[in-house]
């Protein structure tokens, strides 16, 4: 039986390559993904570990500059450590953002990794965690030193002048030297630039204060010797660990970063092996349905049903096998490319070899064989029961009446309770909700997929008077055709259906949230521009001040963060400009005017006041930060949104309050409205600051729902693989229905069917089962859109649910452009046949 099995597979090669590659594409991404996060994990790791292996023990505080009660480590605090048995070196560290301007003013990195810290020479006058490739590091208060990949995007050498920009005012330094440096910072894509010591600690920290210190041992001392040791000097809130400790969590936490993005990955290669399924399982079904009389014979000459199942099942085995090497070696190079677009995108990943697990083998393989063997279970099964007497016949086997009525009973089922949980879901909303529409979900495409036989014959039939119409004989032919073998037709349209749900589904959705963001923008915003530091820290007040002064600026006013205390109960807040903010806010007063803040009244959020059952006139015994007690007035009770906080507070009581004010963003009303000339304005108040973004409302749009669009772009491109494979599944079926029909399309010839028309007719049935798998897709997938809309809408204001007409239309071009270039060999295959040999073919 192996060698007829084996024999079946090389008999039809054509078919074999449909189906490894319907396979091979989602082994590919599981051996890829595994591969390839193996890889950037392992570099990951023995990068940090390489970051400790001088580090016997590394303290940390938890000093900040706007806080004077939390104490750094002090150089007489360095000094005692040093004076440890066993310590070789004490380095102290502090660092905090630095943005470095390129020649045009731009920022180089990307904000939240642009860092700076302090250059620490040791008793050989080198700092250890830098090696410099060109000149040496700062030794003056007026010079810096940049990272490799920073000097050369900036196209800086030593001894030129740099700007940089820290959360003050821009200064422009002396390049002293450029180093190499595997700083995590830099790896993402950031910069570094490190300062002379005492300059650092003034930037970040406090003058003779470092925040964090590492130290090395001397030969043969124990680490954890040293770290009892330490552990005395160290101030209040200061923790210590080894090197080795560090190491093992840095190696953890990366663990973790990737576990994210390897569940990603794998989640859509289980969507493209849930998709190849209905590809195999339909190309054993048309297999096993056109050898109907070599397997009676089989039967007939003694073969038993388990030998002609096994038979079956075993050429199912050596296509896995087959798709399973072909894209594991595909997979590799999937890893490769991945690593290397990360390298572009401007990541730089530690060198490191490939890492092949046997973890990624195993599963390559695992998933590639079982996919492919219980793809054709049913097949196989249905092999095993043909008889011996259809030797005598040349019928192919057609499904029973009762095995149809059982397949619409089951699909039937599960699309009701999928439907069913899917209503609920949305009903209950929040996370429980959102888990009840993912089992409705599963449940409900399953069901339509069982079900999608039964609703080919009634919905093609709505086409076939168009397709008579505009195609003549050729359209009659084509619908007639599609729906001939509805399984066939229902398991090719499937593939597509699927992919289609999710795209649709990810679409409403995506649109939806979309256009809330931007009706929040929009509805909330008066403002015509806001600053913020691109590095997501404090706006210096030097920037607020500033702005105040800008030509052409009516109205300012920041979000300074702050906080209050009523009754034992925190409460964020926010310090405003009084007369300003309802300028560059759009605030809906409930009760009372906003013009109390000028009074020292506070604003407060309605649903901030309902739970706490505070109304204007109220007066509030509240504690702020720096724990002095007072009262509070409300004056007005506003409707909240989510650029503003739940309680509004005038800027000089909270700066009564703060010693260095902490602003998030400074929102600001111009004359004229947004114009080139109003924002160079103000880019030339804040001294051509490349760490601050000026932002105009679409700015601002794009900022908040920018994200939306990335993750629908990534979406779209990774559930191109699921209709790669659905394209495959046209052509299959194509492929066998012509080869099926070749005595039919021989007497179509003979009968006066030219060559064009037999190519249209293939043409038209292909777009007809793509279309028609496609508009399942949508339905479902909007379905799928709104219910997951509402688990949502409690927490996102102005919600209310968006179709893109305009993205399903071309989705549905796009399948119908499925269809036809799936049809192009079918059909072409199908005009070639000399009608005297189809005539003759059984």
């Amino acid at each position: 039986m192996f060698r007829t099995a084996l024999r079946n597979v090389l008999a039809h090669k054509a078919r074999l390559l449909m189906t490894v590659l319907a396979v091979m594409l989602g082994v590919a991404f599981v051996s890829g993904t595994l591969v390839f996060t193996d890889t950037l994990g392992n570099a990951f790791r023995n990068q940090s570990a390489k970051s400790y292996d001088d580090v016997a023990v590394a303290v940390t505080t938890y000093a900040d500059q706007r806080d004077e009660k939390t104490p750094g480590l002090t150089a007489a605090t360095l000094k005692k450590m040093q004076g440890l048995d066993g310590v070789d070196t004490v380095t102290g560290r502090v660092s905090g953002f630095a943005g470095v301007a390129d020649p045009d003013g731009k920022l180089i990195g990307n904000g939240w990794s642009n860092t700076g810290g302090n250059y620490s020479p040791g008793k050989n006058g080198k700092d250890p965690a830098y090696t410099f490739v060109d000149g040496k590091g700062p030794d003056a208060a007026d010079r810096i030193a940049l990272d490799e990949q920073t000097a050369k995007k900036g196209e800086y050498h030593v001894g030129d002048r740099v700007r940089v920009a820290t959360n003050g005012p821009v200064k422009e330094y002396t390049l002293s030297g450029v180093f190499t440096t595997e700083d995590g910072a830099v790896n993402a894509g950031g910069s570094l630039v490190l300062f002379d010591a005492p300059v650092a600690q003034k930037l970040y920290l406090r003058a003779g204060e470092f925040r964090d210190a590492t130290l090395s041992a001397s030969a043969g001392a124990s680490e954890e010797k040293l770290l009892a040791a330490v552990k005395p000097l160290l101030p209040e809130n200061a923790e210590a660990k080894t090197g080795t400790a560090l190491a093992d969590e840095q190696a953890e936490q990366i663990e973790k970063g990737l576990s994210s993005l390897n569940a990603m990955l794998l989640a859509f290669a289980a969507i493209a092996l849930f998709v190849g399924v209905f590809l195999i399982a339909n190309t054993f079904t048309m297999l096993v349905a056109q050898r109907t009389k070599e397997l009676a014979l089989m039967r007939a000459v003694g073969a038993s049903r388990r030998q002609v199942k096994r038979s079956v099942l075993l050429e199912a085995a050596v296509v896995g096998v087959i798709a399973s090497v072909v894209g594991f070696l595909l997979g590799l190079g999937l890893a490769t490319g991945l690593r290397s677009a990360m390298g572009l995108m401007g990541g730089k990943i530690p060198a490191g070899p490939l890492i092949i697990s046997p973890t990624a083998v195993a599963a390559a393989f695992g998933v590639g064989v079982l996919i492919t063997v219980l793809a054709a279970w049913l097949p196989a099964r249905r092999a095993a029961k043909i008889p011996p007497v259809a030797a005598m016949s040349s019928v192919h086997a057609v499904a029973t009446v009762k095995s149809l009525v059982l397949r619409n009973s089951i699909g039937g089922t599960l699309t009701l309770l999928g439907a069913g949980a899917i209503v609920g879901g949305a009903a209950k909303a929040g996370t429980d909700g959102r888990w009840l529409v993912g089992l409705g979900a599963f449940l409900a495409l399953i069901g339509v997929i069982v079900l999608i036989p039964l609703l080919s014959r009634p919905v093609i039939a709505l086409v076939r008077p168009l397709l008579k119409r505009l195609f003549g004989v050729s359209g009659k032919l084509a619908a007639q055709n599609a729906v001939r073998n509805p399984r066939r037709t229902g398991a090719t349209a499937s593939a597509l259906a699927i992919g289609l749900t999710l795209v649709t589904g990810i679409s409403v959705l995506g649109v939806t949230l979309g256009q809330a963001i931007d009706r929040a923008t929009t509805d909330n915003i008066k403002a015509d521009y806001m600053v913020s530091m691109a590095s997501g820290d404090p706006l210096d007040e030097s920037a607020l001040t500033a702005l105040e002064k800008a030509p052409g600026v009516t109205a300012v006013s920041p979000q300074q963060a702050a906080s209050i205390t009523v009754k034992g109960e925190y409460h964020s807040a926010s310090g405003v400009t009084p007369g300003d903010v309802q300028k560059v806010f759009a605030v809906n007063t409930v009760s009372g005017s906003l013009d109390s803040l000028g009074k020292g009244e506070i604003a407060v959020g309605d649903k901030t006041a309902k739970s706490n059952g505070w109304k204007t006139g109220d007066t509030l015994p509240v504690t702020y930060e720096d724990d002095k007690k007072g009262t509070l007035k409300v004056g007005a009770v506003y409707e909240e949104n989510e650029f503003l906080s739940p309680v509004l507070m005038p800027r000089n009581i909270v700066d009564a309050h703060q010693s260095r004010p902490e602003i998030r963003e400074i929102w600001l009303k111009t004359d004229g409205g947004a114009s080139k000339a109003n924002e160079q304005a103000l880019i030339d108040a804040l001294g051509d600051n490349p760490a601050m973004s000026v932002m105009d409302q679409k700015d601002i749009r794009d900022t908040f729902g920018g994200f939306i669009n990335q993750a629908l772009n990534i979406m779209y491109g990774l559930l191109a693989m699921a209709l790669v494979i659905a394209v495959l599944g046209v052509v299959n079926t194509l492929a066998m229905s012509v080869f099926e029909r070749q005595q039919e399309i021989g007497m179509l010839r003979a009968i006066g069917l030219d060559r064009r028309r037999v190519k249209r007719m293939i043409r038209l049935e292909a777009v007809v089962i793509s279309l028609f798998g496609a508009v399942v897709g949508v339905v479902l997938g909007m379905f799928l859109g709104w219910a997951i809309g509402q688990t949502l809408k409690a927490d996102i204001p102005d919600y209310a649910l968006v179709i893109p007409w305009d993205r399903i239309g071309v989705f549905l071009v796009l399948a119908g452009l499925v269809g036809v270039l799936a049809a192009l060999w079918p059909a072409r295959s199908a005009a070639k046949l000399n009608m005297l040999t189809a005539i003759k073919t059984e």
